[in-house]
């Protein structure tokens, strides 16, 4: 069976042996095996979760839907993005605008 590749021309940051995406229980592991290392009292807070919170912050702040988020995560339902990893604290400015709150 081939690698899977990501989408388009983008070069993965942490590719498998085969060059492909990497097994996500390999990278669960070795993501585990290097914050075990690290000082608990600084970084105890960091899990696998974080990064992927992190990353699905950066795009959505960047604009992206929930469906490329969502399909970027691996989720099957874009809801499920939304709910767990994309903020609702922020007030739109574009919500603003359209009801007049923008001063203009």
């Amino acid at each position: 069976m081939a690698a899977k590749r990501p989408a388009g021309d983008v070069e993965l940051l942490f590719p498998g042996l085969s060059g492909g995406v990497r097994n996500p229980s390999n990278a669960n592991r070795d993501i585990k095996d290097v914050l075990d290392r690290l000082d608990a009292e600084r970084f105890g807070w960091v899990t696998s979760h974080t990064f992927r919170k992190t990353v699905a912050t950066r795009l959505d702040e960047a604009g992206l839907s929930a469906r490329a988020i969502a399909d970027h995560l691996g989720h099957a339902k874009p809801s499920m993005t939304m709910d767990i990893y994309m903020g609702r604290n922020v007030a739109s400015a574009e919500a603003a605008k359209v009801l007049g709150k923008d001063g203009s």
